[in-house]
């Protein structure tokens, strides 16, 4: 057993101090919820996505009876790593985190690995193919369960045809973070479905430009627009990847001021709280979202390793994807407006229930969440 200031801290609380930090980690498996803190490292928890990510969260915690505890830590490398360390001097016995590159989690684990806490990603999975040395470090970790995440690429492909479909053929696309390995999905996705559109219409040729950087907030999106504008007077369509929904609402702004809306069809990933009157005003022509209960697939992991429900992680990457919902119509909006934005998809029972799960069941209801399934177990 490695001794921690935060083990110590933990054991010193327990009326069984004389047992020592061992006799408190055997106890581990039947610790109450009211004394269980699960650690939220998130880029942004007011932003359009991170409001509604911790919505979700809060919702799960109160229906467990849990704490939760957020840090908010803008993407930035240093910050990432720092609110593990935060998180875990908070007393937090399970860590969900987001954005974290492949390198950020290698410290990230490293401290869950030295501290005994928990450690899952959310909206984010370290690269096998990419960054194999730390994939392994990962897989070989006590500590870290694993990923909850989309299919990036599938997700670009869906929504370039979604633009290609309405007769856009000039398509700007506006990133993040480079290097980041969530817009490398998305911007694969892209890159394929341009490439498949080309090859079936060779007399009807579609582009896709470079990637202006937007970082994560308004103003980015909004002078990525206005560069991608200038360099191309033909451009019918843009793409702002993601960065949680700022980006988006400052490219829109860029368009609107232009004078080149529904001139220049929009799509993109993380759904605006205004989405359906965007589709009718014609400013959005598309998106992929309502994922913000993918972090609640991770916070259940986590929550059942705590509990000891779930266990035997070393040598092993959970792997848990999670469907991206898309709306290319005003009526494609109104099943998600009613069932995620006016409410949360789950009721505090079916939260309770969910966390009763084996691991394997949690990965099916992980699959299964839709508009659909939503308005199925809300219209018993």
């Amino acid at each position: 057993m490695k001794f921690t200031l935060k083990k110590f801290a933990k054991a010193f609380a327990c009326t069984a101090v004389a047992a020592g930090i061992a006799s408190f980690a055997n106890t581990a498996s039947a610790i109450e919820n009211s004394d269980i803190k699960i650690g939220v490292s998130i880029w942004s928890s007011t932003d359009v996505l991170g409001s509604d990510c911790k919505r979700v969260l809060d919702e799960a915690a109160k229906a467990l009876g849990v704490k939760v505890q957020y840090v908010d830590q803008a993407h930035v490398s240093e910050k990432v790593t720092a609110s593990v360390e935060q998180l875990v001097a908070a007393g937090c016995q399970g860590i969900i985190i987001c954005n974290s590159s492949d390198t950020e989690m290698t410290s990230a684990i490293k401290t869950a690995n030295d501290n005994e806490v928990y450690l899952a990603q959310f909206f984010r999975v370290i690269s096998k193919d990419a960054s194999p040395s730390i994939y392994k470090f990962a897989e070989k970790s006590p500590y870290f369960i694993g990923a909850v995440h989309e299919n990036e690429p599938d997700n670009g492909e869906h929504l370039v045809n979604i633009l290609l479909d309405k007769g856009c053929r000039n398509i700007g696309l506006i990133g993040w973070e480079q290097g980041d390995a969530t817009w490398l999905g998305r911007w694969a996705g892209y890159k394929a479905g341009v490439e498949k559109w080309n090859k079936s219409h060779p007399d009807d040729q579609a582009k896709l430009s470079e990637p202006q950087y937007a970082g994560t907030s308004s103003e980015g999106g909004s002078k990525a627009a206005e560069a991608l504008m200038a360099a191309n007077p033909k451009l019918d369509a843009l793409i702002p990847a993601g960065g949680g929904g700022d980006p988006l609402q400052g490219a829109i702004a860029a368009v609107e001021r232009a004078g080149k809306t529904g001139k220049i069809s929009v799509v993109s990933t993380d759904f605006l709280p205004d989405l359906g009157e965007r589709l009718k005003n014609g400013s959005m022509a598309g998106q992929s979202g309502g994922h913000y209960c993918d972090p609640l697939i991770a916070f259940m992991t986590v929550y059942n390793a705590i509990k000891g429900n779930y266990k035997d992680f070393e040598g092993k990457f959970e792997d848990i994807t999670f469907p991206y919902l898309f709306v290319a119509s005003p009526d494609d909006y109104q099943g998600y407006e009613k069932y995620f934005v006016k409410q949360l998809p789950f009721t505090d029972q079916e939260l309770v229930d969910m966390s009763n799960l084996s691991l394997d069941g949690l990965k099916e209801a992980a699959s299964k969440i839709s508009i659909e399934d939503a308005a199925a177990r809300f219209g018993k």
